[in-house]
């Protein structure tokens, strides 16, 4: 399995959790923080599963996808992709599984629990926390594609992911602790979210996410 995620201490924490080999029988072997490093790293090492973050530096899990769209493609041995996120957004969840993902688990999930769905995605079953499942079925039994959102593709993945805790009225620190960053960190995704937006504060963001149906 390859484990991919922007966080080092998570991927530190995954490993100790479900990376003894000789007690879950999921052997990790190769990690990425972003984008090229995950392309890199599942080219060379041919995983049968792939542990993917939704948002990550390069473009998102969903770049990864794209690029690696001929393994997961293989007459043999094809590489499989499981998305684990802090996220449960109806988007990031249809973004990933349109992309090829054969699942979407939250990082709530519990480290058995994460063992069982890494080895039924690798059988080549569909995984889902529950509430997700629905979003799929939303999405996939509608004839309709969603429409294009020209404001929403302006922002970045985890432009979207602090747009939608600040419209839940998520404080700064309750968003850094949640997303695993910087106070500073998140005032800049606030700042470029006004920016592109052309928002004047969080309140008014807020009134343009509740429109959406982001919050």
């Amino acid at each position: 399995m390859v484990l991919v995620d922007d966080h080092r201490m998570f991927r530190t924490g995954v490993q100790a959790e479900i990376g003894r080999t000789e007690q879950t029988g999921v052997e990790v072997v190769g990690e990425a923080a972003d984008v090229d490093q995950a392309v890199t790293v599942i080219t060379a090492t041919r995983p049968e599963v792939v542990l993917l973050d939704v948002h990550l530096p390069g473009g998102g899990g969903v770049e990864v996808l794209r690029r690696c769209a001929p393994l997961m493609a293989a007459a043999e041995n094809p590489v499989r992709f499981l998305a684990l996120s802090v996220s449960d957004a109806a988007e990031d969840v249809i973004g990933v599984i349109r992309g090829g993902a054969r699942g979407y688990v939250t990082k709530t999930i519990t480290g058995t629990d994460l063992v069982d769905s890494i080895f039924r995605v690798q059988d080549g079953d569909a995984v889902f926390s529950p509430r997700l499942a629905g979003f799929v079925l939303d999405a996939f039994a509608s004839s309709d594609a969603p429409p294009v959102d020209e404001d929403m593709d302006r922002l970045t993945q985890r432009e979207r992911e602090v747009l939608r805790l600040i419209a839940r009225g998520y404080a700064y620190k309750e968003i850094a602790k949640q997303l695993f960053i910087s106070v500073k960190t998140v005032e800049s995704h606030v700042s470029a979210v006004l920016r592109k937006l052309q928002l004047s504060n969080r309140h008014e963001l807020t009134r343009w996410a509740t429109a959406r149906r982001l919050v």
